[in-house]
């Protein structure tokens, strides 16, 4: 058999597409592959560059195709589909796959480990319950409102509400339209449960991870958003720079430019959303506070505040957030203050 130097693997959960070329790029071999046949035909290869779309399940086979000793890489579906000739197939996807893992500018999606995924169904877990909750209390106000009770918004009035179910009499109430209700109380308070449960686990993880406790030491973020980034990126060090993390959950603003010319529009929402919505949320947090100076921006948010909308600054101090997040990962550090001296003679200096 010609020895084979690219393989590119277009996967799914049970029939895989193989499309490997030799070091001319001479196509080798374009077959199908069962979920049993997978790894016993990579065993009998030697060492080579394996291409994979960054999916669900593309970092387990990517730990497993690393064990045998292969070089791995992840590429994001949408840098792939450029290289996808004529129609789209899973023969099609996978010769795609074989020559966009070969250019050179190409951007790739590092490997998570066990523990980083671990940590990623616990905040999807987490974040599935926290949408059921709002469904059950939003079905729950809205039939109560039906008979004249009106709570008012967040958990207070979900709180109000629930009490109001449990202590109204049956003549308040239609008796089985009471019934009904409490069926919906005792899914929330069993969807609370189980989201207080998840919250002690993350805190437990948490507590034995340098790099989330790291994190934790950024002003505005907690433990949740610590360690939903050190799942999501790890150490961080596939990204060159801080903006370049802060654009891959989409807090840079979008660009149209051409012709010389810079417009730059709105950020551009792209990438890790949930990250987004984290950092989005942990910068609105400084707001509510008494001293804005203090925030991970320094000065330099409390005089956006003065020039920006409350919205804007906060979006603009969740990019700073990003940026410091990458640095303190990269550099192994916790966070230090920035503050700026201004001494008598009116020199400008930035001190730790």
């Amino acid at each position: 058999m010609e020895r084979i130097s690219i393989v590119g693997l277009d996967i799914a959960k049970r029939v895989f597409q193989v499309h490997s070329v030799n070091e001319k790029h001479e196509v080798v071999t374009q077959k199908k592959l069962s979920r049993s046949e997978l790894l016993i035909w990579f065993t009998k290869l030697e060492p080579c560059l394996v291409g994979m779309e960054a999916c669900a399940t593309s970092h387990y086979w990517g730990r497993e195709l690393k064990k045998l000793g292969h070089e791995v890489r992840l590429i994001p579906p949408a840098y792939v589909k450029p290289y996808v000739k004529r129609q789209k197939n899973d023969r099609a996807d996978a010769a795609a796959i074989c020559e966009a893992v070969t250019r050179p500018a190409m951007r790739f999606v590092a490997i998570k480990d066990k523990d980083q995924q671990a940590v990623q169904v616990l905040h999807r877990t987490r974040e599935l319950l926290i949408r059921q909750r709002v469904q059950l209390g939003n079905a729950l106000r809205a039939h109560m409102a039906e008979f004249g009770w009106v709570f008012p918004l967040a958990m207070v009035g979900l709180a109000q509400a629930i009490s109001a179910v449990r202590e109204t009499s049956d003549t308040d109430l239609p008796v089985f339209v009471r019934q009904v209700l409490l069926g919906l109380v005792d899914q929330i308070d069993t969807v609370q449960k189980q989201i207080k449960s998840l919250d002690q686990q993350m805190i437990a993880w948490h507590r034995n991870h340098a790099e989330s406790q790291r994190l934790a030491t950024i002003p505005g973020i907690g433990v949740v958003t610590a360690s939903a980034i050190v799942a999501a990126i790890g150490d961080g060090k596939q990204f060159r720079s801080g903006r370049e993390f802060a654009a891959s959950v989409g807090l840079v603003p979008r660009q149209n430019s051409s012709g010389g010319k810079d417009r730059l529009g709105r950020i551009s929402k792209q990438g890790n959303s949930y990250l987004r919505q984290l950092l989005v949320l942990c910068a609105t947090t400084q707001l509510r506070g008494k001293c804005p100076e203090k925030a991970a921006g320094g000065e330099w948010f409390g005089q956006l505040l003065e020039r920006k909308s409350a919205r804007v600054a906060s979006v603009a101090l969740a990019n700073k957030l990003a940026r410091v997040a990458w640095a303190v990962l990269t550099k192994g550090e916790n966070y230090r203050p920035v503050r700026t001296v201004i001494s008598p003679d009116g020199v400008v200096t930035v001190a730790a």
